[in-house]
């Protein structure tokens, strides 16, 4: 490396994103004013049936983070440590919103770190407007046809009401 480079500091946010929340875009957007590139890494995630696809979801999320140029969106089939290798990344961010949050996340991080001493786990403590928020709690809500604008992006809201009511 030539004397006076920098590395580019990359981090990988995973995650389902079934839908993507405004809890997800408070950490997104904290995050990319911390490394040089965020990579959002939508994952399929076989423990759960997803009300969109992994395609849709991306799709929502790169309409999410479209005015923020060093946020990109990928999809990823893979294990995360395998992944992180795969692009070059340095930190894997993890969004906490409370102990038991943690407790799962500290789980996921010490597999992770042990199945690749390299990969280093950041955790974000979720901004306390959206402590309560879940994907899974937008889609009961709009289920029942709830208001849930303040929850997520207008897009995010459409793309509920589309799939859940074909409106």
């Amino acid at each position: 490396m030539e004397k006076g480079s920098k590395i580019e500091r990359i981090a990988v946010y995973p995650g389902s994103f079934d839908p993507v929340t405004l809890g997800h875009m408070d950490i997104i957007q904290r995050a990319a004013k911390q490394y040089d590139r965020l990579i959002v890494a939508v994952l399929n995630n076989l423990s759960k049936k997803p009300l969109f696809s992994v395609e849709e979801r991306a799709q929502l999320l790169r309409q999410a983070t479209a005015d923020m140029p060093n946020v990109e969106v990928d999809v990823f089939r893979d294990l995360l440590v395998n992944y992180v290798d795969q692009k070059k990344a340095q930190v894997v961010v993890r969004g906490v919103r409370s102990v038991t949050d943690f407790e799962y996340e500290l789980q996921i991080a010490t597999t992770n770190r042990k199945l690749n001493e390299n990969v280093e786990t950041i955790f974000m403590m979720t901004n306390p407007l959206y402590s309560y928020l879940s994907s899974s709690v937008v889609k009961e809500i709009a289920q029942f046809d709830g208001d849930v604008s303040e929850l997520v992006t207008p897009e995010v809201q459409a793309a509920l009401k589309a799939k859940l009511h074909g409106k």
